[in-house]
C-alpha cells in the first residue's frame, strides 16, 4: 500500500504507519482506498465490502488466532472458510505430516461452524521429492459442490531428488513453495467463484518469528490479484506476541494441537526441516519407521537437511526427546495421541485450559 500523494484526510493511522515503514513495497502495494476500506472494516466490524475470507489453516496456534481475530472483528462466520493444504497428498503414504492434523482441522471447523476445504499436490511431498524428468504434479482441491478441482501437471520437466534444506530461499526450501504457497495460489486462480469477487486471503505470520517476517506488510495485494479478481493478503496477527496468541486460544476454549502438548513450540509438518536436535530425538521415539524412511532419503540424496552437515540420526542422538520431559502420568497418553489419526475434540472449557508444554519454546523456524 502506498499513501504518497493521497488526498484523503481520514486515512487510518494504521495504514499510514505501514506505508511509511515500507515505502519501496510497490509491487504489492494496495490501492489506498482498498487499504482504508480494510482498516475501517476491522475498526467498525462492517465487512459488507468483502465477499468472503479464506484462512490458510495449518491447525497451528497462529492460524487459530487468525480465526479468533476475524470473529472478534465481526467477520461473518458464513463467509469465512478454512483451507488446509495436505502436505502428503491423498495418493501416497503419510511421510512428513502429523497423523491427526487433518482431523484436528475438521474438528476445529465443526466447533466453530465454519466451512473447511482441503487441497493438495497430487502425490504430496513424496512424489515431488522423487520427481525425475517429469513435470510437477497437478494441484487438486475440494469445491463447494463436493467435486474436486484440478489444475497443472503439464509444466516443464524437472528432477528433484534432494530433500528441502533450511534456507530462506524457497528454491532450496521447496516444500513451502510447492506444497503450500503454490497450492493455495492455484486454488484462488482457478476456482471460478473467486472471479469478479473481493476476497481476503488470511495467513498467520507474526513479526517476532523472524527477521524476514518482521518486514511483512499487514495488508497487501496477494500474488493472485488480477484484473479478474481482487485478493487482499491480510495478516491479522502480524503484530501479536506469542502471549497474545495463547491468550486468544484460552479465551475461546481452543484445545491446542497435540504437537504443542507434546512439547513442540510450533505446528508445521511433524518432520519439519527446521526441527532442532530435541525435535528429531522426539520424532525418532514417536515414529521410528517414518524416521528411518526419511533417513534413507537423506542418505540417498547425498546432502543433509541441516546445513551443518549433521544427519537427522546424528541430530536425534544429540538431542533429548520432549516426551522424557513430560510428567510421567501424561507421557503414554500424549504419545498415543500423537500417533493417532483422530484428534481430541477442539472446544473445551476455558477454565480448564492450560498452556501446553511447547509454549514459548525454541521454534527453530521459519526463516
Amino acid at each position: 500500500m502506498n499513501c504518497a500523494g493521497c488526498s484523503m484526510k481520514d486515512c487510518a493511522s494504521r495504514v499510514e504507519a505501514v506505508c511509511k515503514s515500507l515505502p519501496k513495497a510497490k509491487a504489492t502495494a494496495l490501492p489506498h482506498e482498498e487499504a482504508l476500506r480494510l482498516t475501517q472494516a476491522f475498526a467498525t466490524r462492517d465487512w459488507t465490502e468483502y465477499d468472503r475470507c479464506v484462512v490458510a489453516f495449518s491447525g497451528g496456534k497462529d492460524s487459530a488466532a487468525c480465526v479468533v481475530a476475524l470473529l472478534e472483528a465481526g467477520f461473518p462466520a458464513d463467509r469465512l472458510e478454512l483451507w488446509h493444504h495436505e502436505i502428503d497428498g491423498r495418493e501416497s503414504e503419510a511421510l512428513f505430516d502429523w497423523p491427526q492434523t487433518t482431523d484436528y482441522c475438521r474438528k476445529f471447523a465443526a466447533a466453530f461452524g465454519l466451512k473447511l476445504r482441503f487441497s493438495w499436490k497430487v502425490g504430496g511431498f513424496e512424489r515431488e521429492l522423487n520427481r525425475n524428468e517429469t513435470p510437477t504434479a497437478p494441484t487438486r482441491w475440494e469445491r463447494e459442490d463436493g467435486t474436486i478441482g484440478e489444475t497443472g501437471g503439464k509444466g516443464p520437466k524437472g528432477t528433484r531428488g534432494l530433500l528441502p534444506q533450511v534456507s530462506p530461499d524457497l528454491k532450496v526450501r521447496w516444500c513451502s513453495a510447492y506444497l503450500k504457497i503454490d497450492v493455495g495460489a492455484a486454488m484462488l486462480r482457478n476456482e471460478p467463484r473467486f472471479a469478479e469477487a473481493r476476497t481476503l486471503f488470511v495467513t498467520g505470520e507474526r513479526r517476532e518469528e523472524s527477521s524476514s517476517r518482521s518486514k511483512y506488510m499487514e495488508f497487501e495485494k496477494d500474488r493472485t490479484w488480477s484484473n479478474k479478481r481482487t485478493v487482499v493478503r491480510c495478516r491479522p496477527v502480524l503484530d501479536w506476541g506469542e502471549e497474545e496468541v495463547w491468550e486468544a486460544l484460552r479465551r475461546w476454549g481452543i484445545r491446542p494441537h497435540v504437537a504443542y502438548r507434546a512439547g513442540f513450540s510450533r505446528l508445521s509438518c511433524a518432520f519439519c526441516i527446521f526441527g532442532n536436535d530435541d525435535q528429531w530425538a522426539t520424532l525418532l521415539e514417536m515414529f521410528p519407521d517414518v524416521f528411518e524412511k526419511v533417513e534413507r532419503y537423506e542418505a540417498k540424496s547425498g546432502k543433509t537437511i541441516a546445513r551443518s552437515g549433521k544427519t537427522i540420526r546424528e541430530r536425534a542422538e544429540n538431542g533429548t526427546s520432549y516426551l522424557a520431559k513430560l510428567p510421567e502420568a501424561e507421557r503414554a497418553e500424549i504419545l498415543a495421541e500423537c500417533r493417532a489419526t483422530e484428534a481430541t475434540e477442539v472446544k473445551m472449557d476455558p477454565a480448564d485450559w492450560k498452556l501446553p508444554a511447547g509454549a514459548f519454546g525454541n521454534s527453530m523456524g521459519p526463516c
